[in-house]
Order: structure tokens, then sequence, then C-alpha cells
């Protein structure tokens, strides 16, 4: 692929967010030593900077109207979305807090945490709801990666004939819309945690400006150790984007193992898992086994459907890999975060087996 200049934007508001967030979590990491997971942190910096230099390789090709739509879509991520963002908070700082000073106090962190304890002592008797709002804010992302796919290939290309139009096939297509909503929904997620960890800065606490259903969902899907972190589907998103060069087929069925396959084992290890293993974690036996089958029929099922062109016994053999490396991953219990290490590695492994099967 060829690289267009055109993209250089991009590339430098994601390094500079990368940076900025890095700057957050050595504040966070000295006021809130135990709680910050820092590790993950530094982790998630460098998928900034890896997002930032890999976007300009994405869709480059030497047709002019592929160029046109990486214009575009530079366009919505550097400019629509910064706008989108400045509104929200303006109209937060002009309209709602200027009229009702209070809310300051009301919308203080403060207050935020004695409602998260409250919802938590409710939570108790309530796990498996809690945790399904949870895994349905992981799924999102993917299933926004899904449906944008699916229009892009055999809607808009295979119905409607657009890619005569527009001279710009089904797949570039996808991969425009794909590229252009989650480095969008990257910086929204950005802003949202810069907003809301400000409150490590005395002098610069800006947690007001996030309006009250923002501030009720984060108390719904958040656990307690996140309120002193970022948020996960901020590195989950960031996680996908190493992996989108493989096959749509294998990229999916990552993205799919990471939200489904990990969904089906927090659930269904709450709801019927007894015996925990280790004994000193609480993972138990139930939730491996239902995340293993969740990720081996997720992974077939988008194999079949989007890799028409493998065998059943290669296909059945990559979504095996699949499976495994996520159990493999779900067993050792690592302190790095699962939502990073499930797709890059889940990919990787069926990566692996796609090119030398």
């Amino acid at each position: 692929m060829a690289y267009n200049i055109i993209t250089i934007p991009v590339s430098i508001i994601f390094i500079l967010t990368g940076f900025f967030q890095l700057f957050y979590a050595f504040k966070l990491n000295k006021k809130f030593p135990e709680q910050h997971e820092f590790h993950n942190s530094f982790i998630v910096f460098f998928l900034w900077i890896i997002a930032g230099l890999m976007y300009p390789f994405f869709i480059s090709t030497d047709n002019a109207s592929v160029i046109s739509f990486q214009a575009l879509s530079m366009f919505f991520i550097c400019v629509v979305t910064p706008i989108i963002i400045f509104l929200m908070i303006y109209y937060q700082h002009e309209f709602i807090i200027k009229k009702n000073p209070d809310i300051k106090t009301i919308r203080g962190i403060g207050v935020f945490l004695k409602k998260f304890d409250i919802n938590n002592e409710q939570k108790e008797t309530r796990a498996i709801k809690t945790d399904l709002h949870r895994k349905a804010l992981h799924l999102f992302p993917a299933g926004v990666i899904l449906l944008l796919w699916v229009f892009a290939v055999y809607i808009w290309d295979g119905i409607l004939n657009q890619n005569e139009i527009w001279g710009i096939n089904g797949e570039d297509f996808g991969k425009f819309l794909i590229i252009t909503a989650g480095y969008s929904g990257l910086l929204v997620f950005a802003a949202l945690d810069f907003f809301r960890l400000s409150y490590i800065f005395e002098k610069r606490n800006f947690y007001h400006l996030l309006p009250d259903n923002v501030l009720n969902l984060l108390g719904k899907a958040m656990k307690g150790t996140e309120i002193f972190n970022f948020i996960k589907p901020a590195a989950l998103v960031l996680s996908f984007v190493p992996v989108l060069f493989f096959p749509f087929g294998v990229f999916i069925s990552a993205a799919l193992i990471a939200t489904i396959g990990d969904g089906a084992a927090s659930v269904f290890g709450l709801r019927f898992g007894k015996r925990f293993f280790p004994k000193s974690s609480n993972k138990t036996i139930v939730g491996y086994i239902a995340g293993f089958w969740a990720s081996l029929v997720v992974s077939l099922v988008a194999l079949w459907l989007f890799e028409p062109i493998l065998t059943t016994s290669k296909i059945i053999l990559i979504a095996l890999g699949g499976a495994t490396m996520f159990s493999i991953i779900d067993l050792l219990n690592l302190r790095i975060d699962d939502n990073i290490l499930n797709p890059i590695l889940c990919a990787l492994i069926m990566g692996v087996l796609y090119c030398f099967l």
C-alpha cells in the first residue's frame, strides 16, 4: 500500500493523545498507587502510538477514489469528532452549569463514589445483570464493526452496486467505515477519560462537565478499580487496530472472542460456577468451559461466513486455535488486561494458522 500524506493529522492526534494519557497515568499512579493499573496504562499508551503510526497504511492505494475516501475519513476524525466533543462540553458549561452552579457539587467525584458504593451493595444481589451490562458495553464495538462490514460488502457493493458509481469496492469501503468509526470513537473515549479523571487536578477539575446520563452509565458498568483507571472499551478497541490487517474473518473472530467469549465465561461462571480454579482466583471451571465453547462457535460462524475460500477442516482448526488461545489467556490470569491480550493473541494465532494451513 502506498503512503498518503493526507493521513498525517490523524497520526499526530493519536500520538499526542497517547502521550497525554501517559501523563495522566503517572499522575494517577502517584495519587492512587494501589488502585491504578499502571502497567496496563503503559501498554495502552503504546497502543495509541501504534494506532497513530498504522493509520496511514490501512486503506492507502493508488486508487484516486480510495484516496478521496481516506481524506474524508481524516476529516471526520480530525474535524467533525473534535467539534462534536467541543459542542457537548460547551453545552454543558454554558446551558447547564451556568444556569445551575450547584450541579458542580452534585456531579462531584465524591457524590459519584457514594452512589457507586450504594450501587455496589445492590450489585451483590444482581451480579449477573451487572455483568451483562458491562459485557454489552464491550460487545458494542465488535457489533458496530460487524454491521458496517456487512453493509459495505453485501449491501452497498453487493445489492446496490455503489462500487460502480464511487469507484471503491465493498471491502475498501468497509475498511473506510470501520476505521473512521473506530478512530472517532477512540477520541470520544479519550475525551471522556480526560474529563472523568480530571479530579486528580485540584485546580483543573472538569469532572462536572460530564452529562448525568454518562455518569450513570459509568456507575452501572464499572468495577471499583476502574474508577482510578482508563475505561476498558478504549483498550479493547485499540487492541483491534494492530490486527485489522488480517483477513476480515480472522479479525472479526478475534473481536467476537474478546467480547462474546469473555462475556460467556464471566456470566456462566457467575451463574453456575461452584468450583474455582485456581482456588485463589475468581475464575470457575464452568466459566472456562463456557468461554471456550462460545469462542469456538463464534469463530466457526465468522470464518464460515466471511472466509468462504477456506475448507471446513481449515475453518475448524483455525477456530480451535483461537478458542484455545482464549482459554490459555483465561487460565493464566495474567496482570495484563484481557481486553488487550484476547484480540491480539487470538488474532495472531488464527492468522498464523490461516497463512500456513
